[in-house]
């Protein structure tokens, strides 16, 4: 009903005698007029105030919880796990790659790293001994990492092992370490053992045994009675049972004293506002804030406004993070376009005839003796890395895309060689998968895992229960029922 068909009705009330009452207006009509001009008044205050709420509400997503659980833990298992596998295939060979005896001497990689302040821990001493130890100190830490135990702790001395090795020998690597070296920078402002972690599972007994009733909780738990919240605690944050962490105590003891004994020795470059020594003592520093807030205080609001604080700088990171690959793939695409041999289709067929990236000869010659197919694939690849960063907007068809770019890079691992450089780009790529998705994979890996665990579990109550005694005849009778009860 428009203000048209009412107004001359309105009009004639005011002409027309009181007492005709044929001539008088419809009260259904006047009750529409006026919910009419009410809804302008609420549509025009909800357009108004619009804007204010999409902020509050992006501002309440970003600060009040770390955002993309399943795709940071995702990012940490694939790049730690690429660059374990990577130290342990190069094993044998790690005295010729990083070795202080190796092609890049000792003495240039101490030049280099005095011009472009570089940080790496091979350079404090040309010992072998020490070589060694920095080398499975990397093993180590990725190993741990890809574990999920202690994450916070665990991303920084990956960090350091990354940079140690890759900075001593730099003509040693190749793009799968360049965003290996870029990711374990990344990694460390990310909250990224929330799922799929020992943190993770740890933080569920931890809140299992606090919600137990016969358990004395401190105080502290009252405040905080979910630890699943930021299940990748700190060091020396109470457990469920109300008992310090004196495991996160002492690894963040050992870690001080060993800063401090690199400090006073002069070995890391940089001063109070600048360098990697500002950067080590300010994480450092960070967890020990963490720490003394979780342990002794009283009320909840310091850690909630840490825990803020913590949210925003992983949610930065998770962005710079796909922003980096999106970079990435947008760069390597409009290089390719600039290439003549890109240009008429045939980029693809000369890798396929390289000694160096033909581990499988037959199958690289199939695969260039179409000339077609490799037209297909040469202006595919050019597209696809073009296009990505702006399928992103479109949720199918960057689930399409990233199918397609996955299955590209894992083909490229088999035909030319380059397994380590694939993976480090499919865990980058990673990144963009559904949570959906990530959540069904984890459904599925429980109950593959679930599937498992009875044999061992009935192998495990045959070493641990024994037969019953002779004294105790009633604790046989009682056995069949308190046994699964004390093997869950």
């Amino acid at each position: 009903m428009s203000n048209d068909d009412i107004t001359p009705t309105a009009k004639q009330h005011t002409t027309t005698p009181p007492g005709d009452p044929d001539s008088l207006p419809d009260p259904r009509r006047i009750r529409g007029l006026g919910r009419e001009r009410l809804a302008g008044r609420v549509s025009r205050f909800d357009r108004t105030h619009r804007l204010d709420r999409t902020l509050a509400h992006v501002v309440a997503r970003l600060t009040g919880q770390a955002l993309g659980p399943y795709q940071s833990a995702v990012i940490r298992i694939g790049f730690a796990g690429t660059w374990l596998f990577f130290l342990l295939r190069e094993f044998p060979h790690r005295q010729e790659m990083y070795g202080p005896d190796g092609p890049w001497s000792w003495d240039l990689a101490q030049q280099l790293t005095a011009s472009n302040h570089a940080f790496t821990a091979l350079v404090w001493s040309d010992s072998q001994v020490w070589f060694e130890i920095v080398f499975a100190f990397a093993v180590l830490s990725s190993a741990l990492l890809l574990l999920g135990w202690r994450t916070r702790t665990m991303s920084v001395l990956f960090l350091i092992g990354v940079l140690s090795l890759q900075n001593r020998s730099i003509f040693m690597g190749d793009g799968g370490d360049n965003v290996i070296h870029l990711m374990a920078i990344y990694l460390v402002f990310t909250r990224c053992g929330q799922v799929w972690s020992l943190d993770a599972r740890r933080g569920r007994r931890e809140a299992a045994e606090a919600a137990r009733p016969d358990l004395a909780v401190r105080p502290y738990l009252a405040d905080n009675p979910d630890p699943t919240d930021n299940p990748d605690h700190p060091a020396g944050e109470p457990d469920g049972a109300g008992r310090p962490d004196r495991v996160g105590v002492v690894l963040w003891a050992v870690l001080g004293l060993a800063l401090a004994a690199a400090t006073l020795a002069g070995k890391i470059d940089g001063g109070l506002f600048g360098g990697w020594l500002t950067i080590y003592w300010g994480l450092w520093a960070v967890q020990s804030l963490w720490w003394l807030t979780g342990r002794y205080t009283r009320s909840a609001q310091p850690r909630a406004f840490l825990d803020v604080l913590a949210n925003l700088v992983h949610n930065a990171a998770l962005f710079v993070i796909m922003a980096e690959a999106c970079l990435i793939y947008a760069t390597a695409g409009w290089y390719k376009v600039q290439g003549s041999r890109w240009q008429d289709g045939t980029a693809v067929y000369y890798p396929l005839h390289l000694d160096y990236f033909s581990p499988w000869p037959a199958l690289s010659d199939l695969l260039s003796a179409n000339g077609t197919m490799v037209m297909l694939v040469t202006y595919g690849t050019v597209v696809a890395q073009v296009a990505f960063p702006f399928t992103l907007f479109n949720r199918r068809v960057k689930n399409v895309l990233l199918a397609a770019m996955m299955t590209e890079h894992a083909v490229i691992a088999v035909v030319l060689g380059l397994p380590f450089f694939s993976l480090a780009m499919i865990a980058a790529d990673a990144v963009f998968l559904p949570t959906s998705f990530l959540r069904r994979l984890g459904d599925r890996a429980t109950r593959a895992r679930g599937r498992l665990r009875p044999a061992s579990r009935l192998r495990r109550l045959g070493r641990t229960f024994p037969g019953p005694r002779k004294k105790a005849p009633q604790l046989a009778e009682a056995a069949p029922e308190a046994a699964p009860g004390a093997a869950g």
